[in-house]
This record gives structure tokens, sequence and C-alpha cells, in this order.
């Protein structure tokens, strides 16, 4: 069963990471930080071979990766400007 060998994690990690690289939109970068911490905390032994916490701890870690990275990086800022008031109206 390779999900219960903490290095097919950190391989999955560096391959999503290689994928933010490709295509930036910090979201696959969460993903990838949730899958360097679920790799860590299998080769240290704390999650066992249990499948099912793997994967709920990996959704929980992706998420609070992707709102860390919003928070850090903030919003876009890309958007189109709208304006209201002409220049020349009085």
């Amino acid at each position: 069963m390779i999900w219960a060998s903490w290095w097919a994690w950190i391989v999955g990690g560096f391959g999503l990471a290689i994928v933010e690289l490709l295509v930036p939109s910090f979201i696959f970068l969460g993903f990838s930080i949730a899958a360097f911490l679920i790799g860590i905390l299998v080769a240290l032994g704390l999650l066992g071979t249990n499948f099912a916490l793997m994967v709920a701890l990996y959704a929980v870690f992706a998420l609070v990766a992707w709102l860390g990275l919003r928070q850090f990086f903030g919003k876009r800022h890309s958007t189109v400007k709208v304006w209201d008031a002409d220049i020349n109206e009085p």
C-alpha cells in the first residue's frame, strides 16, 4: 500500500509544488504543503496506516494552508477597476 509510505506523500508534495510552478495560482501550493505535512506525520509514525485519517487530515491541512497563503499573500488585485464618476463631469 503506497499511501502508507512516507516517501510517497513527500514525492506527491514535490509533484504538486512543480505543478504550482507551472500554473501559479497558490492552490496547488496548499495541497503540496498538506502532502508534506502528512508525509512527515507518517514518517514519525503518528498516523499509522489509517487511510481515512490520512485523507481527512490532508483535506484539513490543505484548507488551512490555503487560508494561510491567502492571508499571507492577500487577494489578487488584478481585477478590473470600475469607475463610478467621470473626470469631466462637474
